[in-house]
């Protein structure tokens, strides 16, 4: 039994021995099927013969001395001679009501049916139907019992012999056969079931060559696929392989998304921690000076003031810091009705004091444009947009600003005629600590964090926002749900 239960489970395995199995029933079928036909046919012709044994009353009893004149003690029976020779009547039984009745053999010698067998005889039903019968010393007859037109009782029957050994040989032939055919099927169905199995046995090669890959080690890819001839989906096999394909560049892509994400946060952390130790170092250093120059009130003065501003740059660069993260976790912003127009030019009228060289325009519709939100979110990607283009264009740029209403959706641009945003700048605008070029002065402009908080902010009101650049023409256009 232990023997069995370790015996491999595997595909291959199981499919052969179904095939096996099926086939061996299937033998076993046929060849029980075919020996009942057989053996029914073979009895319906030895019943006709029968039939024909019973029916021979018409020959002379006076000329077949051997049947003649032995009276049977039990009874007046007799008799009936039978012709000899070969055929249907050798070996032939038959008994009528006036005398003893005997068997023929082979050799047309003649055998008296003794008195148990004769006993035995005279039990079969006179019904039309042959019955079986075991004569002992004599063997199995096929047995019919009537009358003749003359009224008297005739039995007669023939043996069963060479109706039981067709049968055994033909049961011997078929078993042989069945056991040929199941060893030959096993042979074959493993020959074949393995060649058939072979594509999905490279299916399981390509997944375990995709375990060795150690996907935990920085930019990795799983690399193989399944071979493009065993990905076609109209098979079982190919579906499995499709679908292994489809995993693995779910599998390719999330490596890639973890690997982008892993040098996004540690540039993140880079830049941040750059951008606060540049006024961290300023505010020491300031500190360090006033301590040494307690008694000169100009230097202190000058000193505090620094002081101050790096702790008020510090602080909003925090405070943008911590406004992504809020915004990144999900958190709810305030739903409430916004007037955008209003925004619009409070956030102009602001830009005109703090870029008088530029020139500052206004593109409003005749009515307000009210939406659903968080008006001091809205208010800061409004203040963004707009010290973006101040910040990156030169005096004399022209910076247009306009809303709309169109088919729900609320439209907010912000275009300028500056020289533009780099090309290969423009696909990363919108990520954290992205600047117009790779210095960290102040002259570059800020952290990095206004356009990532833009698109931020805009996502969490369930918006977008894209950006359009060439030289002389840039727009950032925000798209925001009336009701979001």
């Amino acid at each position: 039994m232990n023997a069995v239960r370790d015996l491999p489970r595997t595909l291959s395995f199981r499919l052969i021995v179904t095939a096996v199995a099926l086939v061996a029933l299937v033998s076993l079928l046929l060849a029980g099927v075919t020996t009942v036909l057989m053996r029914n046919y073979l009895v319906g012709k030895l019943d006709q013969q029968v039939m024909a044994v019973v029916g021979a009353h018409d020959v002379d009893r006076d000329d077949h001395g051997p049947m003649h004149g032995r009276p049977m003690s039990e009874g007046p029976m007799d008799a009936e001679p039978l012709r000899c020779g070969p055929g249907p009547n050798s070996r032939a039984l038959r008994v009528t009501s006036l005398g003893v009745g005997g068997v023929l053999n082979e050799a047309c010698a003649y055998t008296p049916i003794n008195s148990r067998n004769l006993a035995q005889l005279l039990r079969v039903p006179m019904d039309g139907r042959a019955h079986n019968v075991n004569l002992r010393g004599t063997g199995h007859y096929r047995v019919m019992a009537g009358k003749n037109p003359a009224g008297q009782t005739v039995i007669g029957g023939l043996p069963m012999n060479d109706i039981t050994d067709t049968i055994r040989n033909l049961l011997a032939f078929s078993m042989v056969l069945a056991v040929g055919g199941t060893v030959l099927a096993g042979v074959l169905g493993g020959v074949l079931v393995r060649r058939q199995l072979r594509p999905l046995r490279a299916v399981a090669a390509t997944a375990h060559e995709v375990t060795r890959v150690p996907l935990d080690e920085g930019d990795q890819s799983t690399l193989v696929r399944v071979p493009a001839a065993l990905t076609d989906e109209r098979t079982e096999v190919g579906q499995v392989g499709s679908a292994l394909n489809t995993l693995l560049d779910h599998v390719d892509a999330a490596l890639d998304a973890r690997h982008r994400s892993e040098l996004q946060v540690r540039q993140f952390v880079a830049d941040a921690s750059h951008e606060l130790r540049t006024p961290l170092s300023t505010i020491h250093g300031y500190a360090e000076l006033s301590r040494r120059t307690p008694d000169d009130a100009n230097a202190l003065s000058h000193a505090m003031t620094k002081v101050e501003t790096e702790a008020h740059r510090m602080s909003g660069l925090v405070e943008d810091l911590l406004l992504l993260a809020r915004l990144d976790s999900g958190r709810p912003l305030q739903r409430e009705s916004v007037d955008l127009t209003r925004l619009l030019l409070e956030a102009t009228s602001d830009a005109q004091l703090l870029g008088p060289e530029h020139v500052w325009r206004l593109d409003l519709p005749a009515e307000p444009v009210t939406l659903t939100g968080d008006e001091q979110r809205l208010h800061q990607v409004i203040t963004n947009l707009m010290n973006n283009a101040r910040q990156h264009t030169p005096a004399g740029t022209q910076v247009t600003v306009g809303t709309r209403v169109d088919s729900g959706t609320v439209l907010l641009w912000v275009h300028d005629n500056g020289p533009g945003i780099p090309t290969e700048l423009q696909p990363t605008v919108f990520e954290r600590f992205t600047r117009g070029d790779s210095s960290r002065t102040r002259s570059s402009g800020g952290a990095g964090l206004g356009l990532s908080l833009v698109h931020a902010i805009v996502a969490a009101h369930g918006g977008t926002v894209e950006l359009s650049s060439q030289p002389g023409d840039t727009t950032f256009t925000v798209r925001l749900p009336d009701q979001p």
